[in-house]
């Protein structure tokens, strides 16, 4: 499903083996996944867009990423990255999921981790940070599940000592977000709910506090002045969002629902409801569950009142891919790239199907959509790794050392991307765009590791 971006892609090379996370073993409490979806991704965005412009920070600057966990949770890491766990953005309500992302921000308008930094000087606790900063890596190597790919790894103690914040920067975090959302014309009443349904949390064990009260510490100060706020300074109280918002937040829950709570999405949107999100739901859920004739109907059905919507031919082309009809699935994953030719995912997608046909016809086109898909996701060891398949279907092998070089940095083999990139110069035209890029891989992997030639 989910993004991160691509400035800090190489930075966790080191760090990053055969395409997994590296887990501290004393520390490892459980795993943490993180998924891709472009259609949730750029629903965020929607939201979170306004919000950053009214607090000065600039929203292509800001990676939106997803944490598959059923907890209560959202958080910002590496200073403009901001990640929501899944559980999250399911059970809170779209005021509620406006507010804490306003406060989120609030966090990195303040500058607040870059001032932690001595909450790093744990061993541990660095390798977290460059682990979970080198997600991009991580994100893209992950099979075709819930749009693109679910990677597991971490130290979750380490991290949530790391990005616990201070109170008063909690309390900074809350100021800002009421501000940022006022300029916008909106209540910061969501933001008080989501506090308030949090309320008491401190009072219990660690164990049974709600993630986001572990790294947000929550105060009755905290609500009191949330609550002053709304009471007596808001002129937005009562108002609604943007009616869009509305929408694309059911659409939202309902994917993430069929997806990852398949039996609680059939219960929960029974098969009388016609509603446009109650029939996404379904649609996924049932795929999920191995119905695909009554998937791929529903999916049909969607298709039919939005044609225009690309999200819902991916949908068609994923069943269809994960089915064993890779041909069939060609046919709406190019729609959907027709439709949104800017998704490094859906491209993947595409040139992943157009290869599993096997015939050597589609080759070319499938090596357009995956370059596409590289620029685009620069740090995904998936779209490398089919790209290197395609090259060497083609005995294109200049192009295929230089893919399999990148392939291993974004896996972090550094040994194998400096053997591939010194290949990748002597078989490339020299002065090349990929020639260059095999040179900076090399001089990259041989500065991290000490290496010579």
């Amino acid at each position: 499903m989910f993004a991160v971006p691509k400035r800090i892609a190489r930075t966790a090379v080191a760090l990053l083996i055969s395409a997994t996370l590296i887990v501290q073993p004393a520390m490892a409490q459980r795993s943490i996944s993180f998924i891709r979806d472009t259609e949730i991704e750029h629903i965020l965005r929607d939201y979170a867009t306004p919000i950053f412009n009214a607090a000065g920070v600039v929203p292509e600057a800001v990676t939106i990423g997803l944490v598959r966990a059923d907890s209560l949770n959202a958080f910002v890491a590496g200073g403009q990255n901001m990640f929501f766990h899944t559980g999250f953005l399911m059970d809170t309500t779209l005021p509620e999921l406006i507010g804490v992302t306003a406060h989120e921000t609030g966090h990195i308008a303040g500058g607040h981790l870059a001032r932690s930094s001595d909450a790093m000087s744990d061993a541990a606790t660095i390798a977290t940070i460059f682990t979970l900063l080198g997600l991009a890596a991580a994100l893209g190597a992950g099979r075709s599940d819930i749009g693109m790919g679910v990677l597991g790894g971490g130290q979750e103690a380490a991290m949530r000592t790391f990005f616990a914040f201070t109170r008063a920067q909690e309390g900074s975090a809350d100021a800002a977000a009421t501000v940022y959302l006022e300029k916008n014309g909106w209540s910061s009443e969501g933001l008080l709910a989501m506090m308030q349904k949090l309320a008491g949390q401190e009072l219990l064990p660690e164990n049974r506090q709600v993630e986001f009260v572990r790294t947000h510490p929550l105060t009755q100060n905290r609500i009191q002045a949330i609550r002053y706020f709304v009471e007596t300074q808001s002129k937005n109280n009562g108002k609604r969002f943007p009616e869009d918002f509305y929408d694309k937040h059911e659409r939202m829950v309902a994917k993430l629902m069929g997806f990852l709570r398949p039996d609680q999405a059939l219960r929960h949107y029974d098969a009388k409801d016609n509603a446009l999100p109650a029939r996404y739901g379904r649609a996924i859920a049932l795929y999920q569950k191995g119905r695909t004739s009554e998937a791929l109907n529903l999916t049909d059905g969607l298709i039919a009142q939005e044609k225009n919507n690309a999200y819902f031919y991916e949908l068609k082309g994923q069943i269809l891919f994960e089915d064993g009809r890779p041909a069939d699935a060609v046919i709406p994953y190019r729609e959907s790239v027709r439709l949104d030719p800017e998704s490094g995912l859906l491209r993947a997608s595409l040139g992943h199907a157009l290869l599993e046909v096997g015939d050597d016809r589609f080759l070319d086109e499938a090596i357009g959509h995956l370059n596409a898909a590289a620029r685009q996701e620069p740090g995904s060891a998936l779209v490398w790794r089919l790209l290197s398949s395609a090259y060497s279907r083609a005995d294109r092998q200049p192009q295929l050392a230089y893919a399999r070089a990148e392939e291993a940095l974004a896996r972090g083999d550094i040994r194998a991307a400096k053997f591939h990139a010194d290949r990748a110069e002597r078989l490339l035209p020299a002065g090349s765009p990929e020639w260059i890029r095999a040179q900076d891989i090399r001089v990259m992997v041989e500065s991290r590791a000490g290496m010579t030639n």
